[in-house]
């Protein structure tokens, strides 16, 4: 899981002006995220709004990002939840026949099992996956909380090697699992308690200062505390909604969001071009 790296972009997934997948822009923006701070990527992840992707677009996402990594060791981890087992089992062995390095799985949504069927679900992905399933808790989207004595329960299993922690209460190391901050403005304090990195998204804007939080601890805090501006700019609608309309700002052309999601409105994005100004982003991609 080490070789993972820290700083895990979840990465958009461009839409073009009819509506379908921008692969071009998809590959161009994976080869910005390697040169600006990012390890590797999350693709179809809630943020490469996956819930409106087909399973051929997700599948093709996932295996053209592993034959265009922009580097070698770019990582990539394929989103294969679902809260149908079954379909996340089809989701775990194709993005594992296509190459990803690993797996981000979240927890059945909308018919939220129980204790006993999120162990049985979890049973079922791992024994069909041959590499390292990371886990994802995120209570607010799923309706339903995995505490840590569960995730320790799922460490057991073959191939679970790995959290995605969106619960800020529940942020701890378990054991077992590598932990990795859910959310951006906690990536700072799962460092300092010894964890992997973060699943992020506004390393699309100020991935070079999220990776320095990994390689200047002493200077932790500090970056963070300047970066707050951002989190909270980017966290003004849905975070596919934020992070499109700052790239677009910024030079790199993604599309807009599918539906339901919509573009920004005029306010969010005056809020999010005037944190970029301050920030002299704007001014550096128009040089």
């Amino acid at each position: 899981m080490a070789g993972l790296g820290s700083i895990l972009t979840a990465i958009v997934t461009p839409f073009a002006a009819d509506g379908s997948v921008d692969e071009d822009a998809f590959v161009a923006l994976m080869g910005h995220l390697a040169d600006n701070g990012s390890d590797g990527v999350v693709v179809a992840g809630t943020t490469g709004e996956a819930a409106t992707l087909d399973d051929e677009e997700h599948l093709a996402l996932i295996g053209l990002a592993v034959t265009e990594r922009p580097r070698p060791d770019f990582t990539v981890v394929g989103g294969v939840g679902s809260n149908d087992t079954r379909h996340a089992i089809h989701l775990t062995e194709q993005a594992c026949a296509l190459g990803a390095d690993a797996l981000l799985s979240v927890n059945p949504y909308y018919n939220r099992p129980n204790r006993a069927g999120i162990v049985a679900h979890y049973r079922e992905v791992s024994q069909a996956a041959d590499r390292p399933i990371i886990l994802y808790n995120i209570p607010q989207r799923t309706g339903s909380d995995m505490p840590n004595d569960l995730l320790a329960e799922l460490a057991q299993l073959d191939h679970i090697e790995g959290v995605k922690q969106a619960n800020n209460d529940n942020l701890a190391l378990v054991d077992g699992l590598e932990l990795y901050a859910g959310n951006d403005d906690v990536l700072a304090l799962t460092l300092d308690l010894g964890g992997a990195g973060g699943i992020l998204v506004a390393s699309h804007v100020v991935g070079p200062e999220m990776q320095r939080m990994v390689a200047e601890p002493a200077e932790r805090a500090a970056i963070h505390a300047s970066l707050v501006e951002v989190f909270e700019a980017l966290s003004v609608a849905p975070a596919a909604v934020c992070t499109k309309a700052a790239l677009n700002l910024l030079g790199r052309p993604v599309g807009e969001p599918r539906l339901p999601y919509v573009a920004a409105s005029a306010d969010e994005t005056a809020t999010i071009r005037a944190m970029l100004e301050r920030r002299n982003l704007l001014e550096t991609t128009s040089t």
